[in-house]
């Protein structure tokens, strides 16, 4: 609570990077169905007002973080740090065309990365085990397939991540104090894109799908994101 404080000295000169899903939205079988709620919107709304930066840094594609945001006023940036990157968009064809071949039925497809949700699945073995197929497909064209929260993601081989639209738009607005919360493996980029700022706070939203290593790396945990609701409360 005393870092949180410190955090808060200053907001002209402090930024917020949260992460979506599993963080302002609670976590739901169908991704399509995630909302943030009203009370969770409208302390984003007072906390833009009140710093330099409030950012949603999603593996989503950008309007739809917005859209389940519902705060347009934020920055958005989508599909992992993606969006940021001219060098994306050579990737997007080849990435279609793998998907063409991947017969997936919760297949959320976002333009520049794509994601192979296993979530409620009957078995969650033999979900992995047919999705570990689909990651060595994915590899042997070149792209890159990582596990997270009941999921395979797809994507480019391009060094961005979640860390370097942090570092981006913290150097865009001269910012030495941020806060980031996350709740997955991808989110701890975000947390090394704080090193060496002048004050930093790196928020976990835990559960028993959530890396160990997001953990260890957290100055703060919490377990849910009404519980994070309660933290942003305090800035």
């Amino acid at each position: 609570m005393d870092l949180l404080a410190r955090f808060a000295e200053d907001p002209a000169l402090a930024a917020l990077f949260l992460d979506v899903d599993g963080v302002l939205a609670p976590i739901v079988p169908r991704p399509q169905d995630a909302r943030v709620p009203d009370e969770t919107r409208d302390e984003l709304r007072r906390l833009n007002d009140r710093y330099a930066l409030v950012a949603c840094i999603s593996g989503r594609a950008g309007a739809d973080a917005q859209r389940i945001v519902g705060v347009p006023e934020l920055v958005y940036v989508g599909n992992h740090g993606l969006e940021l990157d001219d060098e994306a968009a050579k990737w997007r064809d080849r990435l279609q065309r793998f998907l063409e071949e991947v017969d997936w039925p919760a297949t959320e497809n976002k333009g520049l990365t794509a994601s192979l949700h296993y979530r409620g699945s009957e078995d969650d073995g033999v979900a992995r085990t047919a999705l570990e197929e689909v990651k060595a497909r994915a590899e042997r064209e070149g792209l890159v397939a990582r596990f997270g929260r009941k999921v395979l993601e797809v994507l480019p081989p391009l060094e961005v991540n979640k860390g370097t639209a942090v570092r981006r738009l913290l150097a865009g607005r001269n910012l030495r104090r941020a806060l980031y919360a996350g709740d997955d493996t991808t989110d701890l980029d975000g947390f090394r894109a704080l090193d060496g700022l002048d004050v930093s706070v790196r928020v976990a939203v835990v559960s028993d799908e959530g890396p160990a290593e997001l953990r260890e790396a957290a100055d703060l945990l919490v377990g849910r994101p009404e519980a994070l609701l309660s933290v942003l409360q305090r800035l």
